[in-house]
């Protein structure tokens, strides 16, 4: 089972849709945070543990992750999909999008 967190600024939209829309698939676990403090999950020490993979949604929410959990990132594989905050949750766009990038990063962890 390979664990993927999802991350994104505020955990509304992109992350959450990402989590759902990867959920079903075999041998993956999904899990979705954010970033700022006002983010419905926010990211934590214990979903960075969990996690196998970390997919951030832009190159700011990678470095957010390194500048507030450094050490909790070492020997962690962190893959920026380049999904700006232009859609909502379940925005059909996004999901297409999503279902382009997120399976090459998914291919290098089996």
């Amino acid at each position: 089972m390979t664990n993927v967190l999802f991350v994104c600024s505020r955990n509304r939209w992109r992350s959450p849709t990402a989590e759902r829309v990867f959920a079903e698939c075999p041998g993956i676990a999904t899990a979705s945070a954010g970033v700022n403090p006002d983010a419905e999950q926010p990211v934590t020490a214990d979903l960075l543990d969990w996690a196998d993979l970390i997919l951030v949604m832009e190159p700011k929410h990678r470095r957010k992750l390194t500048t507030q959990f450094g050490p909790q990132l070492r020997g962690k594989r962190i893959g920026c999909l380049s999904i700006p905050d232009d859609y909502e949750f379940m925005d059909p766009k996004l999901v297409k999008l999503l279902r382009q990038r997120v399976p090459r990063y998914l291919n290098e962890t089996t």
